[in-house]
């Protein structure tokens, strides 16, 4: 039997958004393609599995049953991919899926709820008016069926060329969404590229308890768990959207984390990931977080003359503002002050920021100037302008140490290091190399204060930082100036000279043609 590749995989999963393609917008219908990626990969699981017990235990259909019950993911029988696909034809469908679903969650409780009591499933509808009127409705379910019913979707494992590829394909899957969905994406999604510098800058060692946050789908935490190099971490995350964190959840189960701890609210005014009255600590905390946030802090519920206030960051029960209180329509230091203080006395943070961040005076100021008094940061990374979906602003890694050896700080401008794409630069291979080898180079004492490479890296003293009123702008340390190209006047002038000559010889012929139509 031929294997089934990551390439065949991932074009397959991708024809079957053609379901939706040029009616619904990609942002909606990217939850409907990955939840019916979920279900079929779980119902084509259950089938190879149930189909090795009956041959071990010789066909005996009732000890295959209970040797089921104690597998990984329980299909009950209405919710299996199967039944769905012969009912594809009945005028419920889409309530026949959304009762699938509800089943399937209550069949897994443990897996598929928050601790809150929150199903994964509850925030998708596929009955909902968004796919269209009934009956276009109805067309699009049933054509989404047809497409993953298909051989080139067998998802059982026995056919696959690979453990990983599930999840890969996922990945495949919201990667090309999120270049679809336009500003919307990067509310789900950090590119690929950008993963990966971030988790080999913070790279954890084997038993560490790794973080994000703000995880949108999880790649970005996924990436820092890969980056250890053993099976040995835990991963933990906390998504506001609901829709997104019930991504974050699937994407955990396909690449096989099925122990990684995924919460559902607002990092900021209610943070999830605690032990017992106290902020989980971790060895690594990594971020993507929404730049430069509106309203992310304090909540007032005003009727009539009665103000009532639910959260205020001034009086944070977990003191995570204690250096100074961000401004209320800029979240960014927000959600660096929980980061670093969710680190364990030896841990490393990532986060991605707008350039903003490292220059921006009052409150925001103060809170830089203590952070850097601490000496917690370590480098500040320049990135290229149109790396992140739904924006082409350059943005900058921050990256900060709990366990720091220097008063030094790297600044690195990556700004030129890219390869041009249809619709977004990338960083190349190359180019990551380029930065963490710069940054582990500075880690291991390698590196002295000044230029380090030209017109890419310098190491500043903290007595420089401060001379900057500890203004982090990069082009205050690397030198970004670019020398114009001397001008040969001569050849210049001679130029000058022959387009004139040229614009003469025009100007006759363009005479001579009106002078014959006039003649005319």
């Amino acid at each position: 039997m031929v294997k089934i590749t990551q390439k065949y995989i991932n074009d397959a999963v991708w024809k079957a958004c053609d379901t939706f393609r040029g009616s619904i917008d990609p942002s909606v219908y990217k939850d409907y393609v990955l939840t019916m990626l979920f279900l079929k990969y779980l119902s084509d699981v259950h089938d190879d599995k149930m189909e090795g017990y009956l041959k071990k235990y010789n066909g005996d259909t009732e000890r295959a049953k209970r040797a089921m019950q104690h597998e990984r993911f329980i299909v009950p029988e209405h919710s299996h991919f199967k039944f769905l696909y012969e009912s594809r034809n009945e005028a419920n469908i889409g309530e026949l899926i959304n009762i699938a679903l509800a089943d399937l969650e209550e069949a897994n409780r443990e897996k598929l709820y928050s601790e809150d009591g929150a199903g994964i499933f509850q925030n998708i509808d596929f009955n909902s008016s968004k796919l269209g009127e009934p009956r276009d409705k109805n067309t699009r379910l049933k054509n989404l069926l047809l497409d993953f019913n298909k051989d080139a979707l067998n998802l059982r494992p026995s056919h696959l060329d690979g453990v990983d590829i599930i999840g890969g394909a996922y990945m495949f899957l919201i990667e090309n969404f999120a270049s679809d969905a336009g500003k919307k994406a990067g509310e789900f999604f950090t590119p690929q590229e950008v993963s990966t510098l971030i988790a080999k800058l913070t790279k954890s060692k084997p038993g560490s308890r790794i973080c994000d946050p703000t995880c949108g789908s999880a790649s970005l935490l996924i990436k820092a768990g890969e980056e250890v190099g053993s099976d040995n971490f835990s991963l933990y995350g906390q998504e506001a959207n609901g829709s997104t964190w019930a991504l974050a959840v699937m994407n955990m189960f396909l690449h096989g984390f099925d122990n990684a701890t995924i919460r559902w609210g607002d990092t900021i005014r209610n943070p999830k990931l605690k032990e017992g009255d106290t902020l989980m600590r971790f060895d690594t905390v990594v971020a993507n977080p929404p730049f430069s946030l509106d309203k992310w802090g304090k909540v007032e519920d005003k009727e009539g003359d009665k103000t009532t206030i639910s959260y205020d960051p001034e009086t944070d029960k977990y003191n995570r503002f204690w250096r100074g209180v961000p401004p209320k329509s800029k979240g960014d230091w927000a959600f660096i002050s929980h980061m670093i203080e969710t680190l364990n006395e030896h841990g490393k943070a990532g986060v991605v920021v707008p350039h903003g961040v490292l220059f921006r005076g009052s409150s925001e100021g103060r809170i830089r100037q203590r952070t850097i008094e601490e000496n917690l940061l370590e480098a500040v990374i320049g990135l290229p302008a149109n790396l992140f979906f739904g924006t082409g602003i350059p943005a900058a890694i921050l990256i900060f140490n709990k366990q720091k050896t220097s008063n030094d700080f790297l600044f690195i401008d990556a700004s030129k290091q890219y390869e041009s794409a249809k619709n977004q630069n990338k960083l190349r291979a190359g180019d990551i190399e380029h930065i963490v080898t710069t940054y582990r180079d500075f880690t291991a004492g390698k590196l002295q204060a000044g230029v380090i490479e030209d017109k890419f890296s310098y190491v500043a003293t903290s007595e420089e930082i401060q001379e900057n009123d500890f203004n982090l702008n990069i082009p205050r340390y690397v030198d970004t100036f670019e020398e114009e190209a001397e001008v040969d006047i001569a050849a210049v002038q001679k130029e000058i000279e022959q387009l004139e000559d040229e614009l003469v010889k025009v100007q006759k012929e363009i005479d001579q043609y009106l002078t014959q139509l006039m003649r005319k």
